[in-house]
């Protein structure tokens, strides 16, 4: 399809998913001085942190723990799923439920065990039953207002994760690096909008290459929670196909399925290696040979580099980047980014399962 034809974004776009992606670098602003004023809890003697969450919400919190790896020093697990590990168990392992709508029944149920376990306890939603059930028994909640899907409310639970930990005093204060990243979107979204044409606008121009090609992406160490949520946007958004590989990880066994190609399959594959200057410079080597033997192979690649200085702009800049090109592939497939209806019949056959 023409992917310079707004009015028929209009048409397919119902609930206008393009504005909240639009809107991303401001959310990601309002979420920060949110986060600032918000009632801090009197957290005593913390030796670890969980933090419960799925889908996005969990994503958030992979980008957070990825923009302070180096500098907290306590250990921080992101928990995807039902309970508990065993080491939380006291009140020394701070765990942060996060759910957009509240209703995750993983993140539920790590609520209840985190209750059970006596660990120290925060829940950061919109509200549905996990705010229901943190108010019950007097349990800090810091609550989002945000009425958009929570595919586009990413900023929200990476903003306060992030002021949680610096105002707790775990990490340096990272406003400096906030404010970078929020500039640093809007100056890409000069190149990336809707109103920019294809011809000058690469986000449009990789959506282009995506259509009808299963697409890989593959991200170093710090750049893994971009990588997955730019598969899962092209999931969630255009409803198509994706999968995310991580380096070092990827060229120990990845790289190897090279040896033996698929000449057929391979014309429909796509795979877009993300770089950043905060990558190890033997990542940024592994990631640059991995390529090239790819390239050998006439596998379709390319590469898509992260702008800023700071690590989170490095992050925000790419997040962007890849809402966008997910946006304009769903765009180019006819699709309604904001359609749910194979994750919501999924979610009524699992309620109606023993």
């Amino acid at each position: 399809m023409n992917l310079d034809d707004l009015d028929l974004f209009k048409k397919i776009d119902t609930q206008n998913m393009l504005t909240q992606i639009d809107g991303l670098p401001s959310q990601l602003q309002s979420a920060w001085e949110l986060g600032q004023n918000q009632t801090l809890p009197a957290f005593a003697d913390i030796q670890n942190i969980i933090i419960a969450g799925m889908g996005d919400s969990a994503l958030a919190a992979e980008l957070t723990v990825a923009s302070v790896s180096s500098t907290i020093r306590l250990p921080v697990t992101v928990h995807r799923g039902y309970g508990l590990p065993a080491f939380a168990n006291d009140k020394q392992t701070l765990v942060i439920c996060i759910s957009h709508s509240g209703n995750s029944e993983e993140v539920l149920d790590a609520f209840e065990a985190a209750q059970k376990n006596k660990c120290s306890l925060l829940v950061i939603s919109t509200g549905g039953e996990l705010t229901k059930r943190a108010s019950e028994k007097n349990i800090p909640i810091w609550k989002v207002d945000y009425k958009g899907m929570d595919t586009t409310a990413i900023a929200f639970p990476f903003a306060l994760l992030l002021a949680l930990l610096s105002r707790l005093g775990l990490i340096p204060d990272p406003a400096k690096d906030v404010a970078e990243a929020i500039a640093m979107m809007k100056r890409s979204q000069q190149h990336i909008v809707a109103d920019v044409i294809a011809a000058k606008n690469p986000a449009k121009r990789y959506a282009g290459q995506l259509v009808g090609r299963w697409v890989t992406f593959v991200g170093t160490e710090t750049l893994a929670p971009v990588a997955r949520r730019w598969k899962t946007q092209i999931n969630q958004l255009a409803k198509a196909g994706a999968n995310f590989e991580i380096i070092p990880e990827a060229t120990h066994n990845t790289l190897i399925a090279t040896i033996n190609p698929n000449p057929t399959l391979n014309a429909h594959t796509m795979t877009l290696f993300m770089r950043a200057p905060s990558d190890h410079p033997r990542n940024r080597l592994r990631s640059d040979l991995m390529r090239q033997a790819f390239m050998l192979e006439a596998l379709n690649t390319d590469v898509i580099d992260a702008r800023g200085e700071s690590i989170i702009a490095h992050l925000w800049t790419l997040i962007i980047f890849g809402d966008y090109m997910a946006y304009y592939l769903a765009m180019a497939y006819g699709a309604d980014p904001s359609e749910e209806n194979a994750f919501l019949n999924f979610k009524d056959t699992l309620a109606g399962s023993p």
